[in-house]
Formats: structure tokens, C-alpha cells, sequence
């Protein structure tokens, strides 16, 4: 298909940090919180070095102003997953530094618009959040569907934070309404106060463990159940679903294939430690697994010499 950017952009810095173009359509979108109050301008130089290794499509600036950073038909470098950033357009959008990471009025009412445009020039009607991750990765979107996803889903993060999570089903169905003429043009939307969540996490003051917040509590045990080691919480923090006891298993050291060259290892598990050089293509033994910054899961090498991307490995 042919691919095009939004008209909405009003400040672009392309990144050199994405992976070429795309190897799926484009059929989600994928908010994410900066963690910082910050400028289109701002998010521009923050993804400018390769160093980096990161990028959006778009962002949005405190302001409400729209940045281009990687063009859709790109894959950028977002999400810590390449099958997610394949077929998603990523936004980074201005919020506070610290939790709920709450997003400012003009930042909320320029995201619908952004999801509203990309929709439409997709040929999308309909934008879903279906809550539940297993539900949401295993679901095969019509041709005019377009559906949420987030950054936490993928790694050991708590984007788009509480704030913006809370809402997606609001964002969801703003989007949809515009959509389909129901509500009225631009107009300034005041972003909607939180309902009552149950959220499924290893435990109240580990937020980044969240993989769920529910309206319905009985979602929210079936999504604790599936994950042992998990409780349901209420909004106050109270327990109100034990959810089954974690059964620890001894790690079994399996192999894997690298076929790219450029692959680093890691000192430690994330994007965050320093790199050891890279791997040469071929077939590796990995002896332990961790969640971490830059990838859905990390392998650790048998050879000792430190911590590769299971992203780019494929398991034997």
C-alpha cells in the first residue's frame, strides 16, 4: 500500500533510528508517556543519535504541537517489540515526570485528532482497546480496524502510565465517535476522569508489574489466573483476588540463531547497560532469561560474555 503522513505535523527531525520500511500494514496504534513535559523540539534531538536506539512516528509536544520523527511507512524503534512496531504507529506524547504520568488537556484532545487522522488516511472506521493483552495479540483486525496497543505489554515499563491507560477505552471510543460523524469536528475534549479499575500486578507498590487494569473484576481474576504470582488490587490498593501461587521451575538453557550481524551484547539485561561489542551470526546457548529497557525478553549467553536480544533470535 502506499503510505502517507499526517497533515497534522508541524515540526519534523527524522530519525536515522528505524528499521526501513514496514513488513506489515498498519493496524494498531501505540501511545506512549515521555516522562517529561517536553517540546516537539525536544523529542526531535532526544532521537536524533544513533546512539539512542530509539525513535517514534510521531510526538506530541506540551503544547499540543505535532513532531515527525520516523515517516509511517517506516518501522520505528518504540515499543521493545518489532512485531508491534511493524504494524503500529507509535505516539509519544508530553506528560508529567512521575506516576500517573498524567498528559495535559491540549496534549489528550491533539492525540484524538492524531488517531482520528491516522485512522482515516488508513482506511480505518473503528479504533478498539480490547484490555486484555493475550485477547488484543491474538486478534486479527478487519480490513476498517484499527486496535491499541501499549508499551508495557512488551516490556518491564509502566508506559503509557496509569493516566493515559486508564483512558484508552475512552481514547478508543472518542476516536471511533469522530469517525463516524457521531461527535462534532475538533472540539476540545476535557479528558474523562478514571472509572474503577481492578489491576492484575505482582504486587500494589510495583506498578511497573501491572499487565492489566480491568473494569469488570472478574476479568481481572481470569487475567491473574493465567499469570501465577499475580493479584487483583482495587483502586485503594486492597487484595481482592489472591490468584494462583507462583510455581518457580529451574530455567532450561535452549539455543537459538542469529542471522543478523549487527546484534550487540548487553553488560546486563536492557538497552541501558553498556555493550560488549556484537555476536556474530550463528547458534548460541541461552542460560537464563530477564525482562529489561529495548527488548520484550533478554537472553543471557552461556559463553558468559553477557546478554543479547531474544527480539532478534530466533529459538531452536
Amino acid at each position: 500500500m502506499a503510505y502517507t503522513n499526517s497533515p497534522l505535523v508541524s515540526y519534523t527531525k527524522l530519525s536515522p533510528n528505524h528499521s526501513g520500511q514496514r513488513t506489515h500494514s498498519i493496524d494498531r496504534i501505540t501511545p506512549h508517556c515521555v516522562v517529561g513535559q517536553c517540546s516537539v523540539e525536544t523529542l526531535g534531538n532526544i532521537f536524533l543519535p544513533t546512539s539512542r536506539q530509539a525513535s517514534c512516528n510521531y510526538g506530541i509536544g506540551s503544547d499540543g504541537r505535532v513532531g515527525m520523527y520516523c515517516e509511517e511507512k517506516n518501522r520505528s524503534w518504540c515499543s521493545s517489540s518489532n512485531a508491534n512496531d511493524q504494524r503500529a504507529v507509535t505516539i509519544e506524547c508530553a506528560s508529567d515526570t512521575s506516576a500517573p504520568y498524567a498528559f495535559k488537556t491540549v496534549v489528550y484532545n491533539k492525540l484524538i485528532d492524531l488517531c482520528v487522522d491516522i485512522c482515516k488516511r488508513n482506511g480505518k472506521k473503528k479504533l478498539l482497546w480490547l484490555e486484555d493483552k493475550n485477547k488484543t495479540l491474538n486478534y486479527n483486525p478487519k480490513t476498517d480496524e484499527m486496535v491499541l496497543t501499549v508499551h508495557r505489554w512488551f516490556a518491564n515499563k509502566s508506559c503509557p502510565g496509569d493516566w493515559m491507560y486508564n483512558r484508552m477505552g475512552d481514547l478508543a471510543k472518542a476516536v471511533t465517535e469522530r469517525l463516524s460523524g457521531v461527535s462534532g469536528g475538533g472540539s476540545t475534549t476535557t479528558p474523562p476522569t478514571s472509572k474503577t479499575l481492578y489491576r492484575v500486578r505482582k504486587s500494589w507498590s510495583d506498578a511497573k508489574s501491572q499487565i492489566g487494569a480491568y473494569s469488570v473484576l472478574e476479568n481481572a481474576k481470569k487475567q491473574a489466573d493465567l499469570n501465577p504470582g499475580y493479584e487483583v488490587y482495587d483502586e485503594n490498593g486492597k487484595v481482592v483476588y489472591g490468584g494462583k501461587t507462583a510455581v518457580t521451575t529451574p530455567f532450561k538453557p535452549y539455543t537459538v540463531r542469529v542471522t543478523i550481524p549487527d546484534l550487540y551484547i548487553r553488560k546486563g539485561a536492557g538497552t541501558n547497560y553498556g555493550t560488549n561489542g556484537f555476536i556474530k551470526p550463528g547458534v548460541y546457548t541461552i542460560v537464563a532469561e530477564q525482562s529489561g529497557q529495548g527488548a520484550s525478553k533478554w537472553g543471557k549467553l552461556k559463553s558468559g560474555a553477557g546478554w543479547i536480544s531474544l527480539d532478534h533470535a530466533k529459538k531452536l
